[in-house]
């Protein structure tokens, strides 16, 4: 197992911090070629979450608050997102690595993951590749992606396809693309307007990097999924969906059929953003999940 060095910990440093929460360690570990920022704080089994895309640790402020008086909670920001290392266009690097590295500089052999968006991305392709590591994952409104891998190089197609999106994006200019997708997130239930403040300061400071550059495929996606379909972990895995009143409703993930020990459940009246609109709730059923797990 490769190790990485443990950089600069700020033991029992509380309040402060961007996240808006205590934190008892926060500080930055080494992945190859740059480095993740974590917090962490509570005490217990540990329970990692790991954030959407254009966002960063802060978006779990009120998980974090809820779940360490249970486990040893972690947040950090994924490569190119908060204070954690920026992306590069010729850097191969998967997130699911990066996660790895991070549990190993922090001696953590297996944890329960919880990821949204991005984070449910990170998740399952760390439930596939590495379900040793697991004690349970919860992909909450993401899951493997059918996108080719790390290992499939970028063809002329989807570079000439991505181009253009760069060009569209340049276009408009970076303050109206970030608003517009701010705005995306914010489609929910009734409670979506609680969100509105917490969410656009972690969007606001966001660099927009992925939207501009051609990003290298940094998820093992769709050859996770063929390493599921072959090893079908029996790791207890949650997949959350947020569900609006009038929406269209997600179906439970067809990747459940290889799963042997799986269930879909819904957050009532939220959308994408199901953790920071409807926290209780969000909590409450990740809770029950993680003390009720067989």
């Amino acid at each position: 197992m490769r190790k990485f060095l443990l950089l600069m910990p700020l033991l029992v440093f509380v309040g402060g911090l961007l996240s808006g929460v205590s934190a008892q360690e926060s500080g930055y570990v080494a992945v190859p070629e740059g480095r993740l920022y974590y917090e962490i704080s509570g005490a217990g089994e540990p329970l990692i979450f790991v954030h959407g895309h254009s966002l960063d640790r802060r978006m779990w402020r009120e998980q974090v608050s809820y779940f360490e008086r249970s486990f040893r909670v972690v947040v950090y920001d994924a490569r190119g997102y908060g204070r954690s290392s920026k992306q590069r266009e010729d850097l191969l690097f998967t997130h699911c690595d990066d996660l790895v590295a991070l549990m190993d500089a922090l001696g953590i052999e297996k944890a329960h993951v919880v990821g949204l968006s991005m984070g449910g991305f990170i998740a399952g392709d760390l439930l596939a590749m590495h379900p040793e590591r697991l004690l349970s994952c919860t992909m909450a409104e993401g899951h493997i992606r059918s996108t080719p891998s790390i290992n499939e190089p970028m063809t002329a197609q989807e570079r000439a396809t991505k181009q253009a999106s760069i060009d569209a994006v340049k276009a408009k200019g970076m303050p109206t693309y970030k608003k517009e997708w701010f705005e995306s997130l914010m489609k929910g239930g009734s409670k979506a307007e609680r969100m509105r403040k917490p969410l656009w300061r972690i969007i606001r400071k966001w660099d927009g990097w992925q939207a501009v550059n051609h990003e290298v495929h940094c998820y093992y996606a769709r050859e996770a999924m063929k390493v599921l379909k072959e090893v079908q972990p029996e790791v207890p895995t949650l997949f959350l969906s947020g569900r609006r009143p009038m929406g269209k409703q997600r179906t439970a993930p067809a990747m459940m059929q290889y799963l042997r020990n799986s269930r879909h459940e819904y957050i009532e009246d939220s959308g994408h953003m199901c953790n920071m609109e409807q926290p209780d709730a969000f909590n409450r059923v990740v809770f029950d999940f993680l003390h009720n797990r067989q």
